[in-house]
């Protein structure tokens, strides 16, 4: 990141209304650049979220020899990819450096992968077992953590994987690397994934679910193809969150994924006594698609755990705040994944509550907090957490004063013009 910025965000004081697309999902956007790289000629991505991740995607690519003209991808196909002449930099990404890990695994190159200071203190290891089951040689740093280095093989062996974690980056990982195999592979995990590679990979005819919880992948060659990126709804997710904070208000978001692995906060919304309605307009590569309206009333609190909290991971630091503004306490649980994301999202979450004068407290695999109906103003560190910065303006919603974001530039990683779209959904009438 650049040099810290801070923020000062004032919030409404009243209800408001308003319709607003969102930016393209940041999440299928990384798989529609990286299933572009692989593919022989030219593929479109409309509506590519524009966030610094995505951005770091393209990057990659274009260092595997894909030429990037807007929403056109020409690729040489990952036959054709080049040796790359220097470390390919994923940035902050974690989700950029685990999927083309995966890609890598079925090309022919050795290509070391490296990241920000943050990126390179994030767990990888979970990678090593899946992808050199499929032939390829994964070596991390001795914590376990980037720079990684692959060396492909192509075409990569067929296997059987079962993972003990419902990691959506690591069955898309070893997707991607067992689509190059001669023969048919399957991977197998808990439930709690995001399955927009199954959904994509059914589509395209190169795989189906066995069950819930299982992949058959069949060999073949990803096709170039015309994307169409709906709304992010972790990005939607903040402008539910505000509209949830004060009675009366309402936010509407068309064109949104409604993968059911990505709506788990609009579960804990309504479980918290907010209103939730949604409509399925459509799908994209079996992924479905439409509109979601959040109207405000009185909340309470709630236990997150299990399922409900793997499906809603990358918005908990939301549900803090919006659990401090409900009556009673509510408390997430099974979430200690949180501790390995750009910040320990534990620690920055509880401090974040706490220096707006709230009342929150850490737990070993989650947090609690105390539901007082109300949060002051105050100043909140980012920790260089694109999600930590944004729950801070979201919790200026209805605070007694300013909320200033020391950090606020982190929000750029995700959505660039976040701080823009919240003050014009609040100006709304």
């Amino acid at each position: 990141m650049s040099s810290s910025v801070d923020r000062i965000v004032n919030g409404p004081g009243r209800a408001f209304a308003a319709g607003i697309e969102v930016p393209g999902d940041k999440s299928l956007s990384h798989r529609a650049v990286i299933m572009a790289a692989m593919a022989e000629g030219v593929s479109t991505v409309e509506r590519l979220a524009t966030g610094a991740d995505v951005t770091a995607s393209l990057n990659a690519v274009r260092q595997l020899g894909v030429e990037v003209d807007g929403p056109r991808l020409k690729s040489p196909g990952i036959d054709a990819w080049p040796i790359p002449d220097m470390p390919i930099d994923c940035g902050n990404s974690g989700t950029t450096m685990r999927l083309l890990a995966g890609a890598l695994s079925g090309s022919s190159l050795e290509a070391t992968l490296v990241g920000d200071e943050s990126l390179s203190r994030r767990p990888m290891r979970r990678l090593v077992e899946p992808l050199q089951a499929l032939g390829a040689t994964v070596n991390l740093s001795e914590q376990g953590t980037a720079p990684i280095t692959i060396t492909g093989c192509s075409p990569t062996r067929a296997a059987d994987v079962d993972i003990s974690i419902a990691s959506a980056q690591v069955r898309s990982a070893f997707a991607l690397g067992a689509v190059r195999a001669e023969g048919e592979s399957t991977i197998a995990s808990p439930p709690g994934f995001r399955d927009h590679t199954e959904r994509w990979f059914e589509a395209m005819g190169l795989g189906r679910k066995e069950d819930a919880n299982t992949l058959r992948i069949y060999p073949g060659e990803v096709p170039a193809y015309h994307y169409v990126i709906p709304g992010d709804p972790s990005s939607a997710a903040f402008l539910w969150a505000s509209a949830a904070i004060i009675e009366g208000a309402q936010v509407v978001t068309p064109n949104i994924s409604l993968n059911p692995g990505r709506i788990g906060f609009l579960e804990v919304l309504e479980t918290m006594g907010a209103t939730v309605a949604g409509e399925v307009t459509g799908a994209i590569l079996g992924d479905p698609i439409g509109t979601v309206a959040v109207t405000g009333s009185g909340l309470r609190g709630t236990t997150v755990s299990g399922a409900l909290a793997a499906a809603s991971i990358d918005e908990l630091p939301l549900v803090a705040v919006v659990a401090s503004y409900a009556e009673g306490t509510t408390r997430v649980l099974d979430a200690a994944e949180l501790r390995a994301k750009e910040s320990d999202r534990i620690a920055s979450t509880v401090a974040m509550i706490n220096s707006l004068g709230g009342g929150a407290q850490a737990l070993e695999d989650g947090f609690e907090v105390l539901g007082i109906g109300w949060l002051e103003g105050g100043t909140i560190r980012a920790e260089g957490d694109h999600r930590i910065a944004m729950a801070g303006a979201i919790a200026a919603t209805a605070a007694t004063g300013p909320v200033t974001i020391a950090g606020a530039e982190a929000a750029a990683v995700s959505w660039p013009r976040f701080f823009e779209a919240l003050e014009a959904l609040w100006s709304s009438q």
